[in-house]
C-alpha cells in the first residue's frame, strides 16, 4: 500500500465512522469542507460494486492561494484530499497525498512558511480521526 507521497494510517473504525470523524476534525480546525465524494454510491447507481471508498476535499484559502501565487498548477492538487477506503479484509484506511511531496512535485520553493502548517494539519486530523476511542 504505498505510492510516492502517499500517507496511508489503518482506522479502528469502520468506513463511515473514519470519515464522519475526519470531516468533524477537519472542521474543528475551521478549515472549509468543499465535498464529500462517495465512490461507492457512485458505483452503485450504475450497477457496479465498489467496497466503500470516499473522499473529503477540504482546505483554506489561505493556505492555498499563497502557493498557487508561487506555482499556479498546484491548484491541480488543491484543496487537499483525503481518501477513506475498504479493503477486501474489511480494514478501514485514510489516505491522503502529503503536502510536502505536493510541493516538491510541482517544484513550490521549500522557504515558503505555510508548508509546514499545510504539512502538519492533514497528519493531525488523520491522526484525531483514527485515533481509538479512550
Amino acid at each position: 500500500m504505498s505510492a510516492d507521497g502517499l500517507v496511508t494510517h489503518a482506522s479502528p473504525y469502520g468506513p463511515r465512522e473514519t470519515m464522519d470523524r475526519l470531516e468533524a476534525e477537519v472542521t474543528a480546525k475551521g478549515l472549509q469542507v468543499f465535498a464529500r465524494i462517495d465512490h461507492a454510491a457512485g458505483a452503485a447507481e450504475v450497477g457496479l460494486s465498489l467496497r466503500p471508498t470516499e473522499v473529503l476535499i477540504f482546505g483554506s484559502a489561505k493556505a492555498g492561494t499563497p502557493l498557487m501565487q508561487s506555482v499556479q498548477f498546484i491548484g491541480i492538487d488543491l484543496p487537499l484530499r483525503a481518501l477513506v477506503w475498504q479493503d477486501a479484509s474489511g480494514a478501514a484506511w485514510l489516505s491522503y497525498n502529503d503536502p510536502a511531496w505536493l510541493a516538491a512535485r510541482h517544484g513550490v520553493p521549500g522557504d515558503m512558511a505555510v508548508l509546514g502548517n499545510m504539512s502538519a494539519l492533514p497528519a493531525a486530523v488523520t491522526k484525531a480521526a483514527t485515533a481509538p476511542s479512550s
